[in-house]
Formats: C-alpha cells, structure tokens, sequence
C-alpha cells in the first residue's frame, strides 16, 4: 500500500458561491405556487383555519394572507415540488368540502 492518502469522490452539498438552500432546492427540481383564490361563499375563519392548519402559518400571516385572498381574488401562499404542492392543495379541497365550501386552491409554475 502507498502511503497516499485518497478522499472519497462525494459532491458536497454546496457549491462554492451557492448557499445549502438553493444547493437543496435545486435537487427537488422546480417549484410550484400554491394559489388560493377567493370565492363568495367561504368564510374568512375557515380560511384563516386552513392557512394554520395546512400551511403552519401563525393567526396574524393567516389574517394577513386571508385579506389578500379577499380582496386581491388570489394569493400565493407557498412554494413548493409539484408533488407536495399538489398533496397541499388536496388537502384543502377536501377540507372545503368537507365543511361545504367551494374554497379553490391551484398550483402554478414557479418564476
């Protein structure tokens, strides 16, 4: 045996010049919008119930987000992997209509 010492072949997870987020965000692919879009039949609490409960926003950003939803038609709530923004969006369509609400949820391509 040589007295060489060999460093394994492994790709670090960030690149110089790249921090640890993007080098991550970069391996999932592209990333998706979940939009919530304003109706006239949900109302504010149960939206402000599903952006707690299916996004982990706190009262306030909910209340927040749930005005933007109210008066904007829409609102971008979070980017994500098509997988889980598709699996975030069945979430709150099955919690619409569980409750009877026709609250909408789509998912658009990232920018």
């Amino acid at each position: 045996m040589s007295g060489q010492r060999h460093e394994p072949a492994v790709r670090p997870l960030a690149s110089p010049g790249e921090d640890a987020q993007t080098a991550g965000q970069d391996a999932l692919g592209p990333l998706y919008w979940v939009v919530m879009h304003n109706d006239p039949v949900t109302t504010m609490d149960f939206v402000v119930m599903v952006l707690m409960k299916v996004f982990q926003l706190d009262y306030g950003k909910a209340v927040e987000r749930m005005y933007r939803i109210h008066h904007n038609g829409l609102e971008y709530i979070e980017l994500l992997p098509l997988e889980r923004a598709e699996f975030k969006v069945e979430m709150v369509h099955r919690a619409a209509r569980a409750q009877n609400f026709p609250l909408t949820c789509t998912v658009e391509p990232g920018k």
